[in-house]
């Protein structure tokens, strides 16, 4: 595999940062990780792996966490003055953005969540990979980090790319109609603590 590494600078909100795309041929068609590096990032920093969404993110949906995982994390690095936001073109927990259609209006006709909608369709609960995340990570040279994250395959991911994982608790404000969405998450393993949105 070919990998290249591509760095340049963007301003949010008044402050600089770091942006590093690692640029490797990807059978799947995905577009290449990327990281958000703001400050001086450390060992021990707060590190946040997310995957796209555009129904969060885009449309601003209140049926997921994703949109107010995203910000959260954000602030919390703002906070600290260092860390990194991994950005994963991961749509649909992997499957894309037409099979995550295809599981909503599953989920919508059959009154189901959408890991059993999943499953009716014949698609993998979550196909995702974050080896990327890692090589990104290894290159930034982070050997331990604090991952903001409730799911336990993000940090496995990780500690088996030799990367000391501290998992940070957190609490992200979610809309009413997202509770749903984020206990059928929590029946499949997810650690989730959340706090109603004002």
């Amino acid at each position: 595999m070919t990998e290249q590494l591509f760095q340049h600078t963007l301003w949010r909100k008044g402050n600089q940062f770091r942006v590093t795309v690692l640029a490797a041929e990807d059978q799947t068609g995905h577009n290449p990780a990327t990281a958000a590096v703001y400050g001086n990032p450390q060992n021990d920093c707060l590190v946040r792996i997310h995957s796209r969404c555009v129904y969060g993110e885009v449309f601003e949906s209140d049926d997921c966490d994703c949109r107010a995982q995203l910000r959260t994390a954000l602030q919390m690095i703002d906070a600290e003055g260092a860390g990194v936001v991994i950005y994963l073109d991961q749509e649909g927990r992997g499957e894309g953005l037409r099979n995550k259609a295809r599981g909503y209006a599953y989920s919508q006709e059959h009154h189901t969540d959408t890991f059993t909608s999943y499953r009716a369709l014949g698609l993998p609960d979550d196909s995702r990979s974050y080896e990327a995340a890692a090589e990104l990570l290894h290159r930034l040279n982070l050997e331990s980090v604090r991952l903001l994250t409730n799911n336990p395959a993000k940090v496995k991911a990780l500690q088996d790319n030799d990367i000391d994982v501290k998992r940070e608790t957190w609490t992200v404000p979610v809309s009413e109609s997202a509770q749903a969405y984020l206990e059928a998450k929590r029946q499949f393993g997810h650690m989730i603590v959340t706090a109603q949105a004002d």
